[in-house]
């Protein structure tokens, strides 16, 4: 009984431990089960997440290749716009220069036109001359038969006074003749006279020449101060062009750097410059602008000691401080390759030695030499009147004396000569001009392309500044921001393009540059 009682609860035991089991079991397989459901539900999200994310991806891909597709559309299109537009431009050239050349023809054919209707004219002329003539050479035979037909019935005394009266006028011509010789006779005295009066003054007052060149060489200390000077991204070589209005030529030559402009007056300017900045070392645009501007109020000082300086040598005293300072910018001026200055002197020489030798007062004639050229400094900046008409007119205005100021404004023959000293400053401009080698007209051809661009470019309103580089090749307008926008600059630039094709003739083609720089400057104290 108790052994039953026994197995009785083993067994059941073993039922409640195979119940609990069973349960066990059923619990792990519903976690395993709850856990692989949450991981497919972490996966799908995950899957979703990435086709989402991968779905963003190719929409910006595609994005970014319609972005590129339309860029690189849009670049087609201008490359062929521009293309286009400067197909254009060639034809509108082509169709100018054939205007051109059909306007030359026209005018050829009405110059040759006009040339034949004179020659017919001349000759309807001459042949009515040639009649006229034939008809008073059958009058005067018919006159002398008359004559003749009176002398037969003449009496011996209105023969003799006919006879008397001829001879008379034959011995009045006879002395018209030989006062005519007398005056020749003079006339080549006189001039063998002059001639020895000029050459005398000629060896007594021979100067050297020296041609004025349009480039100026700076010594470097080292070539490491070539970098220097040209600056980050060449700021500061553009810097010092822009200011001084010159070009500036760095190459391989060793320790040095070339300044190159056709105007003396910069290229003295941007030399004093740019040694400055050497020697200081502080090389940037700022200091740039600064040491241009003392260079300009240096030369101010050195145009006047040079003016104070030829009068000294010559004796001259008592001058206008503001006519020497004209007689001192002549040094930074050519006339025809000839240094203008050196050769106001040589004038100035040959004419205190002529007008010594022809008993003038010397003092009075070096004067006028030495004025005789101040108009071409300040020609350009008067709107009316040649050199020697402006020169006489400073002249007067700074109290030279009246036969000083018509000698200067006379020695071009504009006006009428008053006295002497104009005559004398004639003949030894001439001289001193004439010599050879003293000038170059290719030079001098050269200077006068440059200053009709940069006077074509200042025909503008709203220009600053304008500055002819690279030979002429190039024209540099700085204009006023305040009065040109950006697209009165574009157009500017496209009209002084057609004035200077219109107006000059120049070797191969001229770059036009419109710069509009708009500054905004702080000091902070």
């Amino acid at each position: 009984m108790l052994e039953e009682m026994g197995i009785y609860k083993q067994s059941v035991a073993l039922s409640i431990f195979a119940m609990v089991i069973f349960f066990a079991g059923y619990l792990l397989r519903y976690v395993f089960a709850n856990r692989k459901l949450r991981e497919a539900e972490q996966k799908s999200k995950d899957l979703i997440e990435n086709a989402k994310k991968e779905a963003e991806n190719r929409k910006k891909e595609v994005e970014l290749h319609g972005k590129d597709l339309i860029i690189k559309l849009r670049q087609d299109f201008e490359k062929e716009t521009k293309d286009r537009r400067e197909e254009i431009t060639q034809t509108e050239k082509r169709i100018l220069q054939k205007e051109e050349n059909l306007d030359k023809r026209v005018d050829l054919l009405e110059r040759k036109e006009r040339d034949i209707n004179n020659r017919l004219g001349l000759l309807q002329e001459n042949e009515k001359k040639t009649k006229s003539l034939n008809e008073q050479y059958e009058n005067l035979i018919k006159e002398e038969k008359e004559r003749l037909q009176k002398i037969s019935s003449m009496t011996e005394e209105e023969a003799k006074n006919l006879l008397l009266k001829r001879l008379d006028e034959e011995i009045l011509h006879e002395k018209a003749t030989r006062i005519r010789k007398m005056e020749d006779e003079i006339r080549d005295n006189a001039d063998k006279k002059a001639r020895y009066i000029i050459s005398s003054a000629i060896q007594r007052c021979a100067s050297e020449h020296t041609a004025a060149s349009t480039v100026s060489v700076v010594m470097l200390p080292s070539d490491e101060m070539k970098g220097r000077i040209i600056g980050r991204e060449g700021r500061n070589i553009r810097a010092l062009e822009a200011a001084a209005g010159v070009d500036i030529i760095i190459d391989d030559t060793p320790e040095a750097v070339t300044i190159s402009g056709f105007d003396m007056y910069r290229r003295e300017i941007a030399k004093i410059a740019l040694e400055t900045l050497i020697a200081d070392g502080r090389i940037h645009p700022g200091r740039i602008e600064e040491v241009v501007e003392k260079a300009k109020k240096e030369m101010d000082n050195i145009i006047k000691e040079e003016g104070e300086k030829v009068a000294f040598d010559l004796g001259i005293h008592e001058m206008h401080s503001e006519l020497l300072k004209l007689v001192g910018k002549l040094k930074f001026r050519t006339s025809y390759g000839q240094n203008a200055l050196q050769h106001t002197k040589e004038v100035a020489m040959l004419m205190g030695s002529m007008g010594s030798t022809i008993g003038l007062n010397p003092k009075i004639a070096m004067r006028a030499g030495l004025l005789h050229d101040i108009g071409k400094v300040v020609s350009q900046d008067v709107e009316e009147g040649t050199h020697a008409i402006v020169g006489g007119n400073l002249a007067r205005k700074y109290g030279e004396l009246e036969e000083i100021a018509n000698a200067i404004e006379s020695h071009h023959e504009e006006v009428e000569m008053q006295t002497v000293y104009g005559t004398l400053v004639c003949a030894a401009d001439a001289i001193s001009a004439a010599r050879p080698g003293a000038r170059a007209e290719t030079l001098e051809t050269y200077v006068k392309r440059l200053e009709s661009l940069e006077k074509i470019a200042n025909s503008f309103k709203g220009i600053n500044k304008s500055y002819a580089l690279q030979a002429g090749r190039e024209i540099r307008i700085i204009v006023d921001p305040e009065k040109i926008n950006d697209d009165e600059a574009i157009v500017m630039a496209r009209d002084i393009r057609k004035k200077i094709e219109e107006e000059m003739e120049y070797p191969g083609q001229v770059k036009v540059i419109v710069i509009r720089e708009k500054r905004a400057v702080e000091y902070a104290k």
